[in-house]
């Protein structure tokens, strides 16, 4: 258990009754209703833990005692605590959100979280690698047929090959791989089901992962799951981001996670000229404002390459 997940806890067991209920229910309804990630509940938990001890320390007992003002003293003393702009958004956000659910399930009488204003975080560009860099770091195991060298080759090519998610591609199992089309077969957030298209780099990746490494590694827990740890089991995304960032240095790239892969890969079709719709279907995203912001990154790399480059800059 992490430190912070620890001292949530604690704090969590200190509230009233009323107000551990209504933590517990709106835990409950995130997972089971509105299946949002272990990390997502974990995080909207958190922040109504803090929210409701602060509202405890005001006078209320009750989740129903709650109104614009207590939550509006709460965003306040999480800024003189100096929280970032991006964290006290998330903060709003989580308040607004327990605010909804919990007047539409009759907790509270009013959906007092509704006029709750958030500053608006500050949006920063990606880190992203450029292309010679990003096919450096894919190639950095090297041609060694270890099963721990062809799985850590595999792990590089889609990630970047694909742009999806960590968590996604740890999460495939070996029936996801459609090798005849080329398409992996991805769960994303809210369980929304999406095919990524890989190129041959890739395949030959995983030929060599399937035939070679695998079945060296396999063993009672492995089940279907496409991707390994030394110990047979799932690979976890604790141990990709290692792996990822293990690499990156000792090919003294830039500092480097499997989600500044996915910045890359974005970035990289985008310049290469694909559309932005076929980009944000790829990459999962709900919004495509989500998605825009590569378009920011491709614009100011071309100002880079201009200014350095053009007499007239």
């Amino acid at each position: 258990m992490s430190r912070e997940t620890s001292s949530t806890r604690a704090v969590h067991e200190r509230l009233p009754e009323p107000m551990r209920d209504v933590v517990d229910d709106f835990a409950r309804h995130l997972s089971r209703v509105d299946n949002r990630s272990t990390h997502t509940v974990r995080a909207y938990v958190a922040d109504l833990v803090s929210l409701l001890d602060h509202a405890v320390r005001m006078g209320c007992g009750t989740p129903g005692e709650l109104d614009l003002a207590v939550l509006r003293s709460w965003l306040a003393k999480q800024r003189t605590l100096g929280a970032a702009r991006t964290t006290l958004a998330r903060r709003a956000a989580s308040a607004r959100t327990f605010s909804a659910w919990a007047f539409r399930a009759g907790r509270i009488a009013g959906d007092v979280g509704a006029p709750l204003a958030s500053p608006k975080a500050h949006r920063e560009l990606p880190t992203v690698l450029r292309a010679d860099q990003a096919t450096a770091l894919v190639l950095a195991p090297g041609d060694e047929a270890s099963p721990e060298l062809l799985r850590d080759r595999v792990l590089l090519e889609l990630l970047y090959g694909t742009g999806v998610r960590v968590s996604e591609l740890c999460g495939l199992d070996t029936g996801d791989v459609d090798h005849g089309r080329r398409v992996i077969r991805v769960l994303g957030k809210g369980d929304k089901e999406r095919s990524v298209p890989y190129g041959l780099p890739a395949q030959q990746a995983l030929d060599n992962w399937l035939r070679l490494g695998r079945p060296a590694l396999a063993g009672p827990g492995s089940a279907d799951a496409l991707l390994l740890g030394l110990r047979g089991g799932r690979l976890q995304p604790t141990i990709a981001r290692r792996v990822v960032g293990g690499y990156a240095r000792a090919a003294n790239l830039p500092r480097t996670t499997p989600h500044g892969l996915r910045h890359s890969a974005a970035t990289h079709l985008l310049e290469g000229g694909a559309d932005l719709r076929s980009v944000q279907e790829m990459l999962g995203h709900a919004s495509l404002s989500s998605t825009q912001i590569y378009t920011h990154v491709s614009a100011e790399r071309l100002r880079a390459a201009y200014r350095q480059a053009h007499p007239r800059a």
